[in-house]
């Protein structure tokens, strides 16, 4: 266990794990569930016709010789359903060369509030393999709605899977580590400002900026908000096309809102107008 992330051994690994990779010299992560044989099952963006998911795609060409448009593993390696994020790879094209690391379940606040890195760990708890695996083979033929960096990404679908847990329309931010770390940084040093006059110099000013962020990590921690909702997977496209549908009229009303208010402004004009020729003598 350590403080950025839990390096884990592929002989170590077990049907239904949470597994990891980072990407780009470390600036993110990218998560997946292992379910045996060597595969993972994995969320990234939409393939466009006649492509594979963005991760997909890079991941098997650069395990790519001698022009061949197959993984050198597996034949159904960067098997994914048309409109749909979900992808099954070989675990060698999911980590690209990268290390292996486990997400941890169940941890103490203490060592989640340890963590250097969000996207490592969490303080709920995970489901038995057996359950976790059917959520990501299901997904796998049925989706997982649209990738968003924020609000539905790799981490929240590993996330779902382990604990069958979803986030309710109006949170705003998904269940994913990584993206709470990424809102938290710079929400940190803003409302840790107040505090520059009172923390004794740079020493003290980060030390209140790092709990600050922190503070925002473990609240939004999937272990500890209690607007979390478990659903069953078989009921889960349901559950995602509500959020979508709510999502549209909520935008089709902000859409509207700019109109009703034109219309507000020239009502008193119109009355007035209809007052004025009433007004008038009859001729």
């Amino acid at each position: 266990m350590g403080l950025l992330s839990h390096r884990v051994e592929r002989s170590e690994l077990k049907p239904g794990d949470h597994i990891y990779t980072w990407r780009a010299a470390y600036s993110y992560s990218h998560h997946g569930i292992y379910v045996g044989g060597s595969k993972v099952v994995h969320f990234t963006r939409k393939k466009e016709a006649g492509t594979a998911g963005l991760d997909s795609a890079v991941a098997i060409s650069s395990l790519i010789s001698g022009g061949s448009p197959e993984c050198p593993t597996f034949p159904d390696c960067g098997f994914q359903l048309p409109e749909s994020g979900v992808v099954l790879t070989c675990l060698d094209c999911f980590l690209r060369d990268g290390s292996l690391h486990g997400f941890e379940y169940g941890v103490p606040p203490a060592v989640f509030l340890a963590k250097l890195r969000g996207g490592t760990c969490t303080t709920a708890a995970s489901d038995p393999p057996e359950p976790v695996v059917h959520r990501a083979m299901y997904l796998l033929q049925n989706g997982f709605g649209s990738y968003d960096v924020f609000e539905n990404n790799c981490e929240d679908f590993a996330l779902y899977c382990k604990t069958g847990l979803i986030l309710p329309s109006e949170a705003g931010i998904g269940r994913s580590g990584q993206a709470a770390s990424a809102v938290g940084v710079p929400l940190a040093a803003l409302f840790s400002t107040p505090f520059r006059l009172m923390s004794g110099g740079p020493l003290g000013m980060f030390a209140v900026t790092a709990g600050v962020y922190c503070a925002g990590r473990y609240i939004t921690d999937i272990g500890v908000r209690k607007d979390v909702l478990k659903i069953e997977v078989e009921n889960l496209s349901a559950h995602l096309g509500w959020r979508r549908a709510k999502a549209e009229e909520e935008s089709v009303k902000k859409q509207q809102q700019p109109g009703k208010a034109v219309a507000t402004r020239l009502l008193p004009l119109k009355r007035k107008r209809d007052s004025d020729l009433l007004l008038q003598p009859v001729k």
